[in-house]
């Protein structure tokens, strides 16, 4: 009994401890060259795997595939995003298969690993913008945070245990109605 305890624990120990990309295609990715670098010198890193973090802008399907803009947000060296509010400038990833734009939407934080394969030029406005284009090789699409929109404490403890204690029908001083 013992020891299915200590193996269960174990399991759930090691499967907490995975990342969002691969292994093999973690260790190929630089994660060493800042993006700016990157933006000014496609030429120089064309072939080469990254990893990129961002905030996607839009998600258009192609006949190329799927087509990816996103801000850019720094990463740590396993993917997962450091700052989203922080930027050096924004990407094109493509996806040779499809990628559903009412799941990959406007907003939605992702991970990807990718093989830059040049530049593309765009108007974000007036301005035209030059996009490094990269092809991707392993994506990570990061969860929605939900909000609970209800005031404290949270039900099921609605009331202050055990030092306030209110009548049911009437809510404490702090206390008010879920807003479910």
């Amino acid at each position: 009994m013992k020891k299915m305890i200590l193996l269960s624990a174990f399991v759930f120990l090691v499967s907490s401890c995975t990342h969002v990309i691969s292994r093999p295609v973690r260790e190929q990715a630089r994660t060493d060259i800042p993006f700016s670098s990157i933006k000014g010198n496609i030429d120089k890193y064309k072939g080469t795997i990254f990893l990129l973090g961002g905030v996607i802008a839009s998600t258009k399907n192609t006949e190329e595939g799927s087509i990816i803009e996103a801000v850019q947000s720094p990463v740590d060296r396993y993917g997962t995003i450091i700052d989203s509010d922080r930027s050096s400038g924004r990407f094109m990833a493509i996806e040779k298969g499809y990628l559903d734009p009412l799941i990959y939407k406007k907003g939605r934080e992702i991970t990807i690993a990718g093989e830059l394969i040049g530049s593309r030029k765009k108007k974000i406005g007036e301005i035209e913008y030059t996009y490094p284009l990269f092809e991707i090789k392993e994506i990570h699409l990061w969860k929605e945070e939900k909000i609970y929109n209800s005031p404290a404490p949270y039900p099921p403890y609605m009331y202050r245990y055990p030092y306030w204690w209110y009548d049911p029908w009437w809510y404490g001083p702090y206390n008010s109605p879920p807003h479910l």
